[in-house]
């Protein structure tokens, strides 16, 4: 896509265009400046952020230092562009702290978490939210940040011609368009707005990673000004993402990497065939991102397996057999007798590992299904279209009877407006620099794969990484909310 100037450059540009124009152009240059100008001015003022537009709130919120009772300001939603498709989706709340147990906080210069609530894809509304909602919100309040919860669009919306306008990009151009609203509005809206942390969880983890790897992009700018997003940028400082449902083009092939011989639900095993095919796409993918670590050299689909082991599932379970009464420990390993445990540390092979999980989540091919059954096809949809294939591999496969001899045209600047491996790879400099990466070692509903490179992608570009995995964790598994709170005051430096 091609980068549109700013708005405040195209204002200067039409300025000295005035100037410049012969005697009889005069007026008419300096009337076309004179309404842009004036058109700036508008968005500029529809975008305002009222700092007096509150309500007063206080409740108790559950912390694990006990419980906390928070005053707060709640500003309820608000449109972050200027010409939405749906206010509906399109809008954020803002929640302040002013006293915490009765001691008064200043949140002029605290971090703002920027916390979504999408799973799925689908869409996600703030418009009647009262109150602070999220737990990560509340904590974060409770913690003397300021809390940012922004709806968006997502790919089940269809409007009265039949057109789905919440399919890809819309999620992430609306959370970009959020990020613009808050720093656009920088001095105004309480916080740092430099300091801003995003996060979310599956699908919300995913596009969470995307906001932290894809700050300042010129990819989104022409859809973002469609919106009449604020006039500023969208770089993040820190991201929070939990089992992130990402890398979608070569998800398919990942998951089989990682749950190919694992049953299904009903007890069967999947087309061993098929599974072989996605095994192979992804060996070549896995080589093609030349990622490194100590002790293992280039980590390639051959020691993916050990180095997942050594760096995730054993130090999780360890840690999980650590934190057990020496009767509850005795108990679990006498159930799961394939750990070795020294009375300090847990080894296991990856074969055993595999039987502990048991049954695979999603069928073959888990994201882009042959059918267009995947709500990740729905995703890709366009127009009255409602699902696409996104890959070669299942498209060649098409059982739906409506695919083709290959992708259609927009697709692929699609998956990589999608995906933060696309920005990682090619290494943006405004990309986050700090990451909290979480997902649980049951979690089928993707591989264990898409953890493993998005981490050990960041650590290769140097950035500040901290990622783990819960021991029988499922999907949406969050078990130390209160350490990624301290985490996010460690990385901002904020001391309150």
């Amino acid at each position: 896509m091609t980068h549109r100037m700013n708005r405040r450059a195209l204002i200067k540009g039409m300025a000295a265009a005035a100037v410049a124009v012969p005697a009889a152009g005069i007026a008419g240059g300096a009337n076309a400046s004179a309404a842009t100008a004036a058109s700036a001015a508008t968005t500029a003022d529809a975008l305002a952020f009222d700092p007096d537009a509150y309500t007063e709130i206080t409740t108790t919120i559950s912390t694990d230092d006990g419980d906390r009772e928070v005053t707060y300001h709640f500003w309820s939603a608000i449109t972050y562009v200027t010409d939405p498709v749906d206010e509906t989706y399109q809008s954020l709340t803002v929640s302040v702290p002013v006293s915490v147990d009765g001691t008064a906080v200043d949140a002029t210069d605290a971090p703002i978490l920027v916390s979504n609530s999408i799973g799925g894809y689908l869409p996600s509304s703030v418009s009647t939210n009262t109150s602070v909602s999220s737990s990560r919100a509340k904590l974060a309040i409770a913690a003397g940040y300021v809390a940012v919860e922004p709806g968006a669009r997502g790919r089940t919306l269809v409007d009265s011609s039949g057109d789905y306008y919440g399919t890809a990009p819309a999620a992430i151009v609306d959370l970009k368009a959020a990020i613009r609203y808050l720093r656009f509005n920088a001095g105004t809206v309480p916080g740092d707005t430099d300091k801003i942390v995003t996060a979310g969880t599956s699908a919300g983890g995913a596009l969470s990673a995307l906001l932290g790897a894809s700050g300042g992009s010129s990819l989104y700018d022409d859809l973002l000004d469609e919106l009449g997003a604020a006039d500023a940028d969208d770089i993040v400082y820190a991201t929070g993402a939990w089992c992130p449902i990402t890398d979608l083009e070569n998800a398919d092939g990942a998951y089989e990497w990682n749950w190919g011989t694992n049953e299904t639900g009903s007890g069967s095993e999947v087309d061993q065939t098929t599974s072989a095919d996605l095994i192979a796409l992804f060996e070549t993918y896995q080589s093609s991102l030349g990622l490194t670590a100590d002790d293992y050299g280039t980590v390639t689909a051959d020691n993916l397996a050990d180095y997942l082991l050594a760096t995730y599932l054993e130090p999780a379970a360890t840690s999980y057999l650590t934190d057990l009464s020496d009767d509850d420990r005795t108990t679990y390993l006498t159930a799961n007798t394939f750990i070795t445990w020294d009375g300090s540390a847990a080894t296991f092979t990856w074969s055993d590992y595999l039987d502990h999980v048991g049954t695979r989540t999603k069928s073959i091919p888990a994201f882009d299904a042959f059918d267009l059954s995947a709500g990740e096809n729905n995703l890709f949809g366009v127009d009255t279209t409602e699902a696409r294939h996104f890959t070669d591999y299942s498209l060649a496969n098409d059982t739906s009877g409506t695919g083709g001899s290959s992708l259609d045209s927009d697709i692929p600047a699609k998956l990589e407006m999608m995906n933060p491996m696309y920005f990682i790879g090619e290494s943006n400099d405004d990309r986050a620099k700090y990451w909290w990466i979480r997902t649980g070692t049951s979690d089928s509903d993707t591989a264990l794969t898409i953890v493993g490179n998005l981490a050990l992608s960041l650590e290769n570009l140097g950035d500040t990484v901290d990622a783990a995995m819960y021991w029988d964790g499922a999907h949406g598994a969050d078990e130390d909310p209160a350490a990624f709170i301290t985490w996010i005051a460690d990385v901002t430096g904020y001391t309150g």
